[in-house]
């Protein structure tokens, strides 16, 4: 039985510049055939990206580490939507760990 949805929604997304401890563990970041386009306040939207989730399988991607098209700017809001050719669960975490005392959080995406 298949579980999940194939379009996917993320109203806030955001990358600090500088992060206070040891990579990659402490960089700030943000927690399928799938397309991700990022959409933005005062520009036009970027994308699509490509990644791939095995079948059966769990993928942890970190928008720090997306650069094709373009790396994903640091110190810029920006919304995000993920479309998939087979349904999934998508779950969004981010971390700042701009101070020592570090901020997690995370929840399930808007989805159709």
């Amino acid at each position: 039985m298949a579980i999940g949805k194939k379009i996917w929604a993320i109203a806030e997304g955001y990358i600090p510049g500088y992060s206070n401890g040891p990579p990659p563990d402490f960089i700030s970041h943000e927690a399928a055939h799938v397309q991700i386009m990022l959409y933005f306040s005062d520009k036009e939207p970027v994308g699509p990206y490509h990644v791939t989730v095995p079948a059966r399988r769990t993928k942890h991607l970190r928008f720090n580490n997306l650069t094709d098209p373009q790396p994903v700017p640091l110190e810029t809001d920006y919304s995000s939507v993920f479309i998939s050719d087979q349904p999934i669960v998508l779950q969004y975490t981010r971390l700042d760990s701009r101070q020592n005392a570090n901020a997690l959080i995370t929840t399930i995406a808007y989805t159709e």
